[in-house]
């Protein structure tokens, strides 16, 4: 960094002939002169979270802003907007350790406004930038650091895969040093289990663009869980990276751009992928099949005619499905909710009822669910498993009152000992009559004498011990 006088007091800073322009339009808006040298060849990627240390001036030498004077260094998410633009762009190109100057016209910092009142409008500024370290980009829903993602090479566009979407992917996964899967594949995203594709490397990879390879650490819950992966000698518990690069995708198709009778046809596409899955057992996998069907038939726009009533047997086909692979699932509320989705759309439907009384029963509500199967009965007389489940209701409605009673009668009980305690307390405390009368016992000679005792001191009183008559 050169610095100019200008007249007799003004110094004017500016960037020494080594420095190099970054600027994405080679603009000369962002030139960066490398102070000290950082370690290694790796770069912080799109995402990650970077920790810094910085000082920022004016032109003339203003000092407006610096986290080494607050002690505390500064971190922010790259290439996510949190900071003015030549920081994305400027500690993109930086290495752990390394100390560089940026000098950045305002098109590229604060821009005609400034950032009153400490930088003016149209300011050129001066940042020392030192990069401590960096994190890579957590991708989990949770943000727990789960799924972490540190890209290598960047890939094309803004564009990524969505569910549903043909991937074509190579991947090589490593436990400790050891690679223990390699391989190329293209499958829908979505369904990678099918594939032997982790739930953690799925979420990761609907975040990718064409041709981006990035290395994901993935913690064990997002991997292979508890229960480990015994064809691959992956351990119960462990923590896995893969490398990954996203060759290829082809967008599955959305509801909005296609017409009623595509939209029907897709419908009936994944209902029936759906229940190749729920065959198998595997109910997370006809779980999204059947959504994708509620998807693509549950607005009514478009629809007229034969096709509207082929779209509203789909929707509660979809409905009834999914609600029959939460109760598989254990999931009672969903499945019911489900149940409720379906029945506003066809009130008598028996399946509806029946798959809510079931939800019912599992969430502990007989009077409900017996409700249901007896609606179910009125529809159907025969039903034989909607009797059964009726008697069962029954079964469990006097299992609940018998509890009841007994919680009640317990309750009572307490109450009524706890009143016995208080009335026992309260005898407990009361005066001895005997004691406090004194009538011929052992207290009376204790007590003080009476105005006629003192008046008659001959009277012969009775000895409480002896029985004899005592001259007082």
């Amino acid at each position: 960094m050169d610095a100019e006088m200008t007249g007799a007091t003004e110094t004017i800073l500016s960037p020494s002939s080594t420095a190099v322009d970054i600027s994405p339009d080679k603009d000369c808006g962002i030139l960066k002169e490398i102070i000290k040298e950082g370690d290694g060849i790796e770069t912080p990627a799109h995402g990650s979270r970077v920790f810094v240390h910085y000082v920022g001036t004016l032109t003339d030498g203003t000092k407006f802003d610096s986290s080494r004077d607050r002690g505390k260094p500064f971190e922010f998410n790259l290439g996510k907007g949190n900071v003015i633009k030549s920081w994305d762009v400027g500690v993109a190109t930086m290495k752990k350790g390394e100390v560089a100057v940026f000098t950045c016209k305002s098109e590229y910092a604060y821009g005609k406004n400034g950032n009153p009142p400490t930088i003016p409008p149209d300011a050129t500024l001066i940042f020392e930038i030192e990069v401590i370290d960096w994190t890579g980009e957590d991708l989990s829903q949770k943000k727990d650091g789960g799924i972490i993602r540190y890209q290598i090479t960047k890939g094309e566009g803004s564009s990524t895969p969505n569910e549903g979407a043909i991937v074509e992917v190579t991947i090589v996964g490593k436990h400790g040093d050891r690679v223990f899967e390699e391989r190329e594949l293209s499958y829908p995203l979505g369904e990678g289990s099918e594939f032997g594709i982790c739930d953690g490397l799925e979420r990761a990879i609907e975040k990718f663009r064409k041709g981006e390879k990035s290395r994901i650490e993935l913690k064990a819950k997002y991997a292979f869980k508890e229960e480990g992966n015994s064809e691959l000698n992956i351990p119960p518990n462990a923590d896995i990276i893969y490398e990954v690069e996203l060759k290829n995708f082809e967008k599955a198709k959305e509801s909005w751009s296609l017409d009623s009778a595509e939209k029907i046809e897709q419908a009936k596409f994944f209902k029936e992928k759906g229940t190749n899955y729920f065959k198998t057992e595997k109910y997370p996998l006809a779980l999204k099949m059947y959504k994708k069907v509620v998807s693509f038939t549950e607005f009514d726009s478009g629809f007229q005619g034969d096709l509207d009533t082929e779209r509203k047997a789909l929707l509660v086909v979809g409905y009834l499905n999914l609600a029959l692979c939460h109760l598989k699932l254990q999931d009672h509320v969903e499945a019911r909710d489900q149940c409720d989705e379906a029945l506003k759309l066809e009130p008598s439907s028996e399946k509806g009822l029946f798959r809510r009384g079931q939800a019912n029963l599992g969430l502990g509500e007989p009077e409900r669910a017996k409700a249901d199967f007896e609606a179910v009965l009125k529809l159907e007389p025969n039903n034989k498993a909607a009797a059964n489940n009726v008697i069962l209701c029954n079964k469990k409605i006097k299992e609940q009152e018998g509890r009841e009673k007994k919680i009640y009668a317990n309750m009572f009980e307490k109450f009524a000992q706890r009143d016995r305690e208080k009335e026992e307390e309260w005898r407990r405390n009361q005066p001895d009559v005997m004691k406090t009368l004194g009538e011929w016992g052992q207290d009376e000679r204790e007590r003080e004498m009476t105005d006629f005792e003192r008046e008659n001191p001959n009277i012969l009183m009775l000895n409480s011990t002896s029985d004899e008559f005592k001259n007082m």
